[in-house]
C-alpha cells in the first residue's frame, strides 16, 4: 500500500550482497509495473504473488489452551492454538496480540520447559504444553553484537571447519588442535588485535576509530596458523568465501556440507561465512536463526513463536520465510506468529484474531478459524483479507 501510494520508486538489486547493490529501477509506479528490469512490479501488480509451498492442514484435536488471560487490556479471554499448525495471530495495534503470545503464552512456555525465571502474564493457566520439548522465540533481533559473532560460529559451522584444519597434515605434525583455528582463543591468533582483525584507536573526546591490524592484515590469524592450507585455503581465506563458493570446496565433507546446504536453502547463499554478526539485517539474523533449527535433528515436538517476523523483507524474502515455516510446520512442529501481512495471514493454517479495537477497546477474542471463513467475517481484518484476495484473484 506504501509503495502504490508513493510518488517515486527506486529499485536496488537485483540480488542480495554481491549480487546486489545496482539502481533497477527509478520512476512512478505505473512504470514500475510495466518494466521488464523491476522485481517489485510484478508483485505491485498483483502478477505475482506469495505462494504457500506446501499442502493446507486442518486442526486436529490437540490443542494449546491458555485460560483466562487478563494481562494488560486482555479480557479473561480463552485462546486455542491448534497444535502441529501456523496459528497467525492478527489483529489492531494495541489489540492484546503480543500480550497474549509474548506475555503470557510464551513466558508460560519457557518457564514450564526451560525453568525460565520469567513471570508470565497474568491468566488461568496454560494446557497442552506437555506436547512440547522446547519453545523457540525467532524474531529479527542480532544474533551478537561483537564482529567475533559470524553466520559460521552461529550455526555451529565453525566447530567443524577447526576440526576439519587440526587434522590437516601441517597440523598434525605441529601439534595443533582445533583451539589453534579460533580467534578467541591464544595460540592461534594474531595478539596485537586479539584475533579482531581490527585494532581499535582511541580519538580521546572523538569517536573511536577502527582501523585493519598492521600485524596480521586483518586476518585475525598469526603466520603460523595460515600456513595450514586445505585445497590450497587456510582458515582466513575460508571466512572470506561465500556459502556458494565454499560448497565447492567442501563438497566431500558432509558435516561441513550440511550446514552450506541449509543456509543456502534460507537464502543465505551470498554471505560471506565470517562475515561479522553485527552488519547482517534483522531478516538475515532472522533467518540464520531459523536455519540453524532447521540444521537440528526434528522432533517435531518444539512450539516456535515469532513476533511480525516479515518487517521490513520484500516478497521474495516473505516467501523464503514463508517457506521456511511450513517446512517447520511439516516436520510436526507448531508455529504461531503475530502478522499483520495479509499474504502471510492468507496462508496460514489458522487464525485467531485479538480485538476488535487497540487499548481499553481491545483484548477480546474477535474471531478464530480459517483464513477463507475470516475473509467472509465483518472483522477489522476481515475486511482488509477481503479485499487483498479480491486484488490477488482479478490479476489471476
Amino acid at each position: 500500500d506504501t509503495l502504490l501510494a508513493c510518488d517515486h520508486l527506486i529499485e536496488v538489486g537485483p540480488g542480495p550482497g554481491t549480487s546486489g547493490g545496482e539502481l533497477i529501477f527509478s520512476g512512478d509506479i505505473p512504470s514500475c509495473i510495466a518494466s521488464n528490469t523491476t522485481i517489485s512490479g510484478s508483485f505491485l501488480s498483483g502478477q505475482e504473488k506469495v505462494e504457500k509451498s506446501s499442502s493446507p492442514k486442518k486442526p486436529n484435536r490437540n490443542f494449546l489452551k491458555v485460560k483466562k488471560a487478563k494481562a494488560n487490556n486482555l479480557k479473561n479471554i480463552n485462546v486455542e492454538f491448534p497444535i502441529g499448525l501456523l496459528t497467525v495471530v492478527c489483529g489492531v495495534s494495541g489489540s492484546g496480540k503480543s500480550t497474549l503470545v509474548n506475555e503470557v503464552l510464551a513466558k508460560s512456555a519457557s518457564f514450564e520447559l526451560h525453568r525460565s525465571k520469567q513471570l508470565p502474564g497474568a491468566s488461568g493457566g496454560i494446557s497442552g504444553l506437555n506436547h512440547f520439548d522446547q519453545a523457540v522465540r525467532v524474531d529479527q533481533s542480532p544474533i551478537g553484537k561483537s564482529p567475533r559473532s559470524n553466520p559460521a560460529t552461529f550455526v555451529k559451522l565453525f566447530d567443524q571447519l577447526r576440526k576439519l584444519y587440526s587434522q590437516c597434515s601441517l597440523s598434525r605434525i605441529r601439534g595443533y588442535t582445533a583451539g589453534r583455528f579460533s580467534f578467541n582463543l591464544p595460540g592461534g591468533r594474531c595478539e596485537r588485535c586479539k584475533g579482531d582483525g581490527m585494532v581499535k584507536l582511541d580519538m580521546q573526546f572523538l569517536a573511536d576509530v577502527y582501523v585493519e591490524c598492521e600485524s596480521c592484515n586483518g586476518k585475525r590469524y598469526n603466520r603460523e596458523t595460515l600456513e595450514v592450507r586445505f585445497r590450497g585455503r587456510n582458515i582466513a581465506e575460508v571466512l572470506e568465501m561465500r556459502v556458494e563458493e565454499a560448497k565447492e570446496v567442501f563438497q566431500k565433507q558432509p558435516a561441513i556440507i550440511s550446514k552450506l546446504d541449509t543456509l543456502e536453502e534460507v537464502g543465505l547463499g551470498y554471505l560471506k561465512l565470517g562475515q561479522p554478526s553485527n552488519t547482517l539485517s534483522g531478516g538475515e539474523a532472522q533467518r540464520l536463526k531459523l536455519s540453524l533449527e532447521l540444521s537440528r535433528k526434528q522432533s517435531g515436538r518444539a512450539l516456535y513463536l515469532l513476533d511480525e517476523p516479515t518487517t521490513g523483507l520484500h516478497w521474495l524474502d516473505i516467501q523464503k520465510l514463508m517457506d521456511l515455516l511450513f517446512r517447520l510446520r511439516d516436520a510436526g512442529n507448531t508455529l504461531i506468529v503475530i502478522e499483520h501481512n495479509l499474504d502471510v495471514i492468507r496462508l496460514a493454517d489458522h487464525i485467531i484474531e485479538i480485538g476488535p479495537e487497540g487499548g481499553q477497546n481491545g483484548g477480546n477474542l474477535v474471531f478464530k478459524g480459517s483464513p477463507d471463513q475470516l475473509s467472509k467475517e465483518d472483522t477489522n481484518t476481515g475486511v482488509f483479507l477481503k479485499q487483498h484476495n479480491d486484488f490477488l484473484s482479478k490479476q489471476n
